[in-house]
């Protein structure tokens, strides 16, 4: 008489499922898969663009303090202050930088928003760089990022100077704003 025990079944039950290969995955693996596949998509979309803002708020600053520089040092030994001084001389001495989009047909400067850029001698010793449309978070970050300036004013409202970031986040609220900057 043949007796069969538990383990030998078991064995042999076993030696028959180990012969089988499970191929490829299951439809809750692969739903897990996309799943996380999705999260990190997401993820790396908002570092980025975190990231591309911050470059762009960081570029205006380079663009206004590049300008204010070659201003400064073009009429330097001038001794009627920047009487003159126009976006079109600006061009022509090539003091705008070239991250800014220039017709020299038009003689006009535009920013990476589509807003007019304006450099403007006054008759009072000073000069005025000004870019208009600015984003908020670009306008909070550009409006506060330092620099020599004698007065600042956004949307229309002068700063007190230095302009910390959280009177530019007041002054930036409500959408796309022109700032101002004022240089001796």
């Amino acid at each position: 008489m043949n007796v069969k025990t538990v383990a030998s079944i078991r064995a042999r039950v076993g030696s028959r499922g180990s012969q089988r290969m499970q191929r490829g995955a299951t439809l809750l693996e692969a739903i897990a898969y996309l799943g996380i596949a999705a999260i990190v998509v997401i993820g790396a979309i908002a570092l980025l663009r975190g990231a591309f803002g911050s470059a762009s708020s960081n570029q205006t600053a380079e663009q206004v303090t590049a300008i204010q520089t070659g201003v400064k040092k073009l009429y330097m030994g001038q001794t009627n202050g920047y009487n003159g001084l126009t976006t079109p001389v600006a061009i022509s001495a090539g003091i705008i930088p070239t991250t800014l989009v220039i017709d020299t047909t038009a003689n006009t400067v535009t920013d990476a928003w589509g807003g007019a850029v304006l450099v403007t001698g006054t008759g009072t010793g000073t000069f005025t760089i000004e870019f208009d449309s600015v984003p908020t978070d670009v306008c909070i970050n550009a409006a506060s990022a330092g620099g020599t300036w004698t007065a600042v004013s956004i949307g229309g409202a002068t700063q007190t100077v230095p302009v910390t970031p959280a009177a530019a986040q007041a002054a930036c609220t409500g959408g796309a704003k022109n700032i101002i900057w004022t240089s001796a």
